[in-house]
């Protein structure tokens, strides 16, 4: 398939028995999870049963899964207690997302506290993450696909020239990916309603990464305008991107085979909704 469409979906109560459950409600082509508390540190151990279905049913379905890690990770932190934590969490999703069949974690790029330069912090993103990255030396390990964000603060990877410096600090390792959100991109300053505007934002990121790093996409609209720095989603049609950037975006060499998941408002309707417009633009 071009593109699997899919969404993030609930798992509280199982990962096979409500995720999977959510997913096929809203005819999921590929799926997205938390496996910790996506606004804590705790990193549960999982329940074997559970993971072995939610396996078995990927499987069966050919759908792709991946794990978000948790929101609080930041590796350009100043702070010494969260830097720590940040390994000890990512180090958890990974390891969760192998033993559930994910072929990729999301994880956020993060911004420099502190005032630090973004050198200082990009620094430590690779004295942190880098040996993270070398641990996944197993066939079926997933990515590490890095997620760009709004802009908002000191952030360290907005824009799509901003992963060149990430991926040097990180010696372009062959296990690292790029997940790229659309509202993400939008509200960093990427207008992609203009002429070409998602043909032209997509080819700067393969520029910049190369061929190939591009392994999930992120399909929000948003809420407001082009450059706002704001991560506010929108239902796919219903913001300020609309539907064409993303018909676009499906005849884009660099996304072929790309799933698409949805993070978008609007709970079970508004997500089979989204998904069901996606399909749309995607085989119209």
């Amino acid at each position: 398939m071009r593109n699997p469409v899919g969404g993030h979906v609930p798992v509280a109560g199982g990962l096979a028995s409500v995720g999977l459950g959510y997913a096929r409600e809203l005819a999921a082509e590929a799926v997205q999870v938390f496996v910790a508390n996506p606004r804590g540190w705790a990193t549960p151990a999982g329940n074997p049963a559970q993971d072995e279905l939610f396996r078995a049913g990927c499987a069966e379905g050919r759908i792709p899964a991946y794990v978000h890690a948790p929101y609080l990770i930041n590796f350009g932190s100043h702070t010494e207690a969260t830097a720590e934590k940040s390994v000890e969490s990512l180090r958890h999703s990974l390891r969760r997302g192998r033993e559930i069949g994910a072929l990729g974690v999301v994880v956020h790029t993060g911004s420099a506290t502190g005032g630090r330069p973004r050198e200082v912090a990009l620094a430590q993103v690779r004295e942190r993450m880098l040996p993270l990255l070398d641990e996944l030396t197993h066939d079926d390990d997933p990515f590490l696909l890095l997620e760009s964000t709004a802009g908002q603060g000191f952030s360290l990877c907005s824009r799509t020239w901003d992963f060149g410096p990430y991926f040097e600090a990180l010696d372009a390792h062959p296990k690292l990916g790029v997940c790229l959100d659309t509202c993400h991109i939008f509200a960093a300053g990427h207008d992609l309603t203009g002429p070409h505007g998602m043909r032209q934002t997509l080819d700067l990121l393969v520029e910049t990464v190369g061929e190939g790093r591009l392994k999930l996409i992120h399909a929000n609209d948003s809420k407001d305008v082009a450059g706002a720095h704001k991560d506010r989603h929108e239902n796919i049609g219903a913001g300020r991107i609309g539907e064409e950037p993303f018909r676009e975006l499906f005849s884009h060499p660099a996304t072929e085979g790309v799933p698409l998941v949805i993070e978008t408002p609007g709970g079970r309707d508004g997500h089979a909704a989204d998904v069901e417009r996606l399909k749309k633009l995607r085989d119209g």
